[in-house]
Order: C-alpha cells, then sequence, then structure tokens
C-alpha cells in the first residue's frame, strides 16, 4: 500500500478562518444581546453586564489563537461558559444553542476534512499523486 501523501495547501488553514470568524461573530451576537438583556431582562446588573463584555473580549482574543493547538478547547469552553450565560437571561441561552449547534457543525467538518487528508482525498493530493 502506497503512503498517502501531505497536501500541497495547509487544509487547516482554511477552518481556522471559519473558526476564528465564528467567534468573531459570536462576540458581535453577544453584545447586541445587552440591549435586550436591558429591556426585556429587567436591567443588566454590573455583575450581567461584565460577564457578557468579558466574554465577547474573550472570543475576540480566541479568534487570534485559533493557531494554537489547545483552540478547540478554547473554542468549546466558551461555550460552555455562554450557555451559563442562561442564568443571566434566556435570550443568552438561545444564542447559546444557536451557537453550539454552529460549533458541532465545525467539529463534524474537521472530521471530515481529517479523514479526506487520511485517505488521500484531498484535492492536492490527488493532484500530486498523478505526478
Amino acid at each position: 500500500m502506497s503512503e498517502v501523501p501531505p497536501p500541497a495547501n495547509d487544509p487547516w488553514k482554511g477552518l481556522r478562518g471559519v473558526m476564528a470568524g465564528t467567534l468573531i461573530l459570536e462576540a458581535i451576537v453577544v453584545l447586541l444581546a445587552l440591549p435586550v438583556v436591558a429591556d426585556v431582562g429587567g436591567g443588566v446588573t454590573w455583575l450581567s453586564g461584565t460577564y457578557l463584555v468579558v466574554l465577547s473580549l474573550l472570543m475576540i482574543l480566541g479568534a487570534g489563537l485559533q493557531r494554537k493547538p489547545w483552540a478547540i478547547q478554547y473554542n468549546l469552553g466558551l461555550q460552555v461558559l455562554l450557555l451559563a450565560g442562561a442564568l443571566i437571561h434566556l435570550s443568552i441561552g438561545v444564542i447559546a444553542l444557536v451557537f453550539i449547534a454552529t460549533w458541532a457543525f465545525i467539529l463534524i467538518l474537521r472530521a471530515d476534512v481529517q479523514r479526506r487528508m487520511d485517505a488521500g482525498l484531498l484535492p492536492s493530493q490527488r493532484m500530486q499523486s498523478r505526478s
């Protein structure tokens, strides 16, 4: 059995970009939830406001950390913290469920890329094997 050639292009580069973009979008959505919590949730306290703003800042920081080997764990940890935000207001819990589903899909895509890379089915691997 011949050895599978490594991909010519970094297949993880695009996925890192998707993950970073998802974290930025998530931070924006969490910050946009502040007025909802203020108007519908009975007001933003210093604790709830600080929690949501710090969580958003951690998401923005995380967008720049996607090259780190522990980035996936960091991203999923942020989802746990966001889900804990349901204690602040139900709308934060709904946001958390939407983004947990998004991250589950990203993990499925990541597993598919790994499976295809291991099998030598990525386009850059197929072109190398023909040469």
